[in-house]
């Protein structure tokens, strides 16, 4: 998928992974398409332990980052007429409220469903959106956008590792970890690229989390070889230089040292570079003395140092303009504020400008000034060990998905300009660089959706509903909820993030739209309610 930035009047910004074609089934009249993630209960045990896996003291769950896509297309948009459903209204109701009528909106309370949907790009990338529990006959099904199932470049295969974590919060999985079995998608969308049907609901195997039992130190060969239902787990210890010489000489890379695990490791590290002894810098600049560790500073001054440094004729010498840290660059409004702040106290010694369009201020820049400087840098080496370990007792059932944090219903054919609203976890920053959300914490936008459709050919998108919104990307996939109630944290969903604009081409998101849910989107959506799921863990 591509992420498009287009003009005023009807600009929307596309990110996320699309399909191309899926290895799965479709029907023979092609409405719905499927493709299997974790085929079974084994496979399922190596995804949950691929996220679960302790490095560098973290999860991959805490490493992952937003996906974002990106491209210098900028294709015109047009904004059309209204929506035509294909049906009658349909609604399927919330977990618990199967007979009830949801309450009035007072307050804004995040729901419990709502999550990140966790997965492996094509460039072996740890990646999340967001997305949501579902109402489902066995109350194991997410909600989300198709871009983040669906990987356009595997050519159309389903992501890597796909996972659901619900109220995720740093690495924590409070309710356990739900690892995909099945996506079901709009057959249009996994082979024409149809972004009108960027959508996709998932089932997904009950909830595991680490369950108990104690780690037991192993070997490196024993971690490598082990194929059980623990979770590996990887930890450095700190040691000597003697340590390190003896244990890789008596032993070898496979054999116990200390500790079972032996694959010590040496690493050469740069300490603070050290101005002293500049002679024996400068010989090496000239080419004696070679032995001696040299590292180029960019020491920053106002920018008459600068100018003023052109008249030095050797490029590579103390004190010659650093031509490529001295750089224009474009900044957001709130840093160009602070730093004319700065700059007043003395802390900022570059030059601030506003860029401008007539009399309309359109951006702002900064310009840095740095001049070359050699210096001696010295480099202290470091010794640690991988010590390995296996967790048994790791896999605890938690039950299913809608047992835990419940599921919101479903709903279909709505009329546009209903107050709608959408949760998720948007992280990335504006186009101009302000980066207003950071994705630890879910958070929610409302509004009523506009009666207008959103239509770019170089997209394919014909449908699109818009809602005004300043969410940035990391919210893909999240769901659009009407008639939410605060006190029972439960709605319907009736419609998914998908893609990003800028209306007014300030260079921040101002919207976002949603693929329209009619009777294709529900025809999908009954398909992947009425499938079984069942436990990883072995009874």
């Amino acid at each position: 998928m591509k992420r498009i930035l287009l003009p005023a009047g009807g600009a929307i910004l596309a990110t996320g992974m699309l399909a191309a074609g899926l290895a799965g089934t479709a029907n023979a009249n092609p409405d719905w398409a499927f493709d299997t993630m974790a085929k079974d209960a084994p496979a399922a045990v190596d995804v949950a332990n691929f996220w679960l896996e302790v490095n560098d003291k973290t999860n991959r769950l805490a490493q992952a980052t937003p996906y974002t896509w990106e491209t210098k297309a900028t294709p015109t948009m047009s904004v059309g007429g209204g929506y035509t459903p294909d049906g009658k209204p349909g609604t399927v109701a919330p977990i618990g409220e199967e007979k009830k009528t949801a309450a009035k909106i007072k307050n804004i309370n995040l729901p419990k469903t709502i999550g990140k949907v966790f997965f492996v790009d094509a460039d072996k990338n740890l990646k999340w959106c967001s997305g949501t529990s579902i109402q489902s006959k066995y109350r194991n099904l997410v909600s989300t956008a198709g871009h983040c199932v669906y990987d356009e470049g595997k050519n159309a295969s389903v992501a890597d590792n796909w996972v659901f974590v619900p109220a995720y919060y740093q690495g924590k999985t409070p309710y356990g970890i739900f690892v995909g079995k099945t996506a079901y998608t709009h057959y249009d969308f996994s082979v024409f690229e149809d972004k009108d049907k960027d959508y996709a609901f998932v089932t997904v195997y009950n909830g595991v989390q680490i369950g108990g039992g104690n780690g037991r130190e192993v070997t490196r060969k024993e971690f490598a070889d082990y194929t059980g239902t623990g979770t590996k787990i990887v930890q450095e210890k700190a040691i000597t230089e003697a340590e390190y010489k003896a244990g890789y000489e008596k032993y070898g890379a496979d054999g116990p040292f200390k500790s079972k695990a032996l694959d010590p490791k040496v690493e050469t590290v740069a300490k603070p570079a050290d101005a002293d002894n500049l002679a024996a810098v400068e010989k090496y600049i000239v080419g004696e003395g070679k032995e001696a560790g040299v590292k180029l500073i960019g020491v920053e001054v106002t920018k008459s140092e600068y100018l003023a440094a052109a008249s030095v004729k050797d490029q590579f010498g103390n004190g010659a303009q650093y031509q490529r840290e001295s750089k224009v660059i474009p900044i957001s409004q709130e840093e160009y504020k602070q730093l004319l702040v700065d700059k007043s106290n003395g802390k900022f010694f570059g030059e601030l400008l506003e860029v401008k369009d007539g009399n309309t201020v359109t951006g702002w820049t900064k310009q840095s000034f740095y001049l070359k400087k050699w210096v001696k840098s010295t480099v202290a080496t470091k010794y640690w060990v991988e010590v390995y370990y296996i967790v048994d007792g790791f896999i605890k059932d938690t039950g299913a998905l809608g047992d835990n944090v419940g599921g919101q219903g479903f709903t279909w054919n709505q009329k546009t300009g209903q107050t709608v609203f959408a949760f998720g976890y948007p992280a990335d920053a504006h186009p101009d660089g302000n980066k207003a959300y950071t994705g630890v914490t879910p958070k929610w936008t409302y509004g009523k959706t506009s009666g207008k459709v959103y239509v770019s050919a170089a997209d394919k998108v014909e449908e699109h509903v818009g809602l005004k919104s300043s969410f940035t990307p990391g919210a893909d996939g999240g769901p659009w909820l009407v008639k939410y109630s605060n006190a029972k944290r439960l709605g319907y969903v009736n419609g998914v993030t998908s893609l990003f604009g800028d209306q007014d081409k300030n260079n921040r998101y101002d919207l976002i739209t949603s693929p329209y849910f009619d009777g294709e989107t529900a025809a999908i959506y009954n398909k992947a309610a009425a499938v079984w799921s069942g436990s990883i863990v072995k009874k």
